[in-house]
């Protein structure tokens, strides 16, 4: 008969190791999650997202080899993101329906706008839809959930048709660069700070003095504009 394994002192030691890596960078993965909480609906649990960048930062811890990184955050820092925007995405947040809803109520919205430079809450948009009251506010959610996907994938989302998603990711980034840099200086603020500082409105509000649903408008203005020059080059 085979005898008991022994159990490995060295792997249990290592195991440990791995664990208080996970223990010692909690802080930072709970920074992160809140951070990306602020820009996102409350029907969004901000545990949800921790839990994901658990899971995924105890799976790297696995594979984290001290000798060829110096910094385990700043070696699971990307991939803890991408996993909690994995999650998002996994919502399916802009199904067809949700699109067009969307592209309903932000006619509406910027009709209203004009009128009264604010946005008309989810009451008024519900009785001009013909909606229920809930489904307004689903659709409101998956809009503001998409909002935090990276660009070229905020642009691929309200796309009328596939000419976006034909485009190779690097290329289409490269056309992206190229627009941004035909935009008025304010308008290369917003994007700049909303995609790569990951400002919430509110922060961006602040630096610019503009109301949020300015820059709410001003930032869905430059998306049909982007969407536009990508589809027509």
């Amino acid at each position: 008969m085979l005898k008991n394994a022994q159990p490995n002192p060295y792997a249990a030691l290592l195991k440990k190791e791995q664990d208080e890596l996970v223990v010692a960078y909690m802080p930072a993965l709970r920074a992160m999650a809140f951070r990306l909480k602020e820009r996102l609906p409350s029907s969004i649990d901000v545990n949800d997202l921790i839990s994901i960048g658990v899971e995924e930062m105890i799976k790297l811890s696995r594979r984290y080899d001290k000798d060829q990184n110096d910094s385990f955050w700043g070696y699971v820092k990307k991939r803890v993101n991408g996993a909690m925007l994995d999650y998002l995405r996994s919502l399916d947040v802009m199904s067809r329906n949700n699109r067009k809803i969307i592209k309903e109520m932000d006619a509406l919205i910027d009709e209203y706008y004009q009128e009264h430079e604010e946005e008309p809450d989810d009451t008024y948009l519900a009785k001009k839809l013909d909606l229920d009251l809930e489904r307004i506010k689903d659709a409101r959610a998956a809009h503001a959930i998409s909002y935090v996907l990276p660009l070229d994938e905020q642009i691929n989302c309200y796309s009328e048709d596939d000419t976006l998603e034909k485009i190779e990711k690097d290329v289409l980034l490269e056309k992206i660069s190229e627009i941004l840099e035909g935009l008025k200086e304010r308008e290369q603020l917003i994007i700049q700070l909303y995609y790569y500082e990951e400002l919430n409105l509110k922060e961006i509000s602040e630096v610019l003095q503009i109301s949020e649903s300015r820059i709410s408008q001003i930032h869905k203005k430059l998306l049909k504009k982007l969407r536009e020059r990508l589809g027509n080059g």
